[in-house]
């Protein structure tokens, strides 16, 4: 917990928006506990602190609203923001997610949910409450994308779990922008990939920045291919 707090405020001083992937969500008070030290204050006697920091975190709506309202209200008060899990990218999300409701695969119906409270919490033409969408699930991806036009979504999957920069071309809107995509090990251990192996184990820091710069490359030249506008150059 110390070294994910002293990397929150490495982030925060380089004026880095964190995402805490903290996929929490339980009843409401544990909910209201986990929100006020994730994204919050916490007051202590006359004292009020702030836990962790973080600008936005992932949320598991699996117990219903009771979990997530508590960290709405939250994001109301501090500014902050939430990716609500939609349709991980795990091989096995489907036991669940996929499961079909009178008709409608589960992941809609959370998606729908998710686009009513994003419309409680908007900021300019997008809200604070996102999605979690993952690029290994393109064609879902595209059908959610309609469902939360105002939600940005936070894609995982890119890189090391298999999705493409093409794959990711669904979650954009047609401004270039709406989507977010995340790779882990893709940058953390970069340098073990045959690609960067030349930077060594003791230049990890240059192969990922490597990384990043490829990634970036890769997915913008993915938009132009496209036809989505690369106001994303922004």
């Amino acid at each position: 917990m110390i070294a994910f707090k002293k990397t929150v405020d490495y982030c925060k001083e380089k004026g880095l928006i964190v995402i805490g992937d903290i996929k929490r969500g339980d009843i409401g008070s544990t909910s209201a506990a986990y929100a006020a030290g994730h994204i919050g204050r916490v007051k202590v006697g006359i004292n009020t602190w702030e836990g962790f920091g973080e600008d936005f975190v992932t949320v598991n709506p699996y117990l219903g609203s009771d979990g997530v309202k508590p960290f709405i209200d939250v994001c109301k008060e501090e500014n902050k923001g939430l990716f609500i899990l939609v349709k991980t990218s795990n091989p096995s999300s489907g036991e669940f997610q996929d499961q079909l409701v009178d008709g409608t695969p589960l992941y809609e119906l959370v998606g729908r949910r998710v686009a009513q409270w994003a419309e409680e919490c908007m900021d300019g033409s997008y809200s604070n409450i996102g999605a979690v969408v993952g690029a290994t699930y393109p064609k879902m991806g595209q059908a959610l994308r309609k469902i939360m036009p105002k939600s940005y979504i936070l894609v995982p999957g890119y890189g090391a779990q298999g999705g493409k920069a093409e794959d990711l071309l669904p979650y954009f809107n047609k401004d270039g922008l709406g989507a977010i995509v995340n790779s882990s090990r893709g940058i953390i251990a970069a340098y073990k990939q045959e690609k960067y192996a030349k930077f060594g184990e003791e230049n990890f820091g240059d192969a990922s920045r490597q990384a990043v710069i490829d990634m970036r490359e890769d997915i913008m030249s993915a938009l132009k291919r496209g036809n989505v506008f690369c106001g994303a150059d922004k």
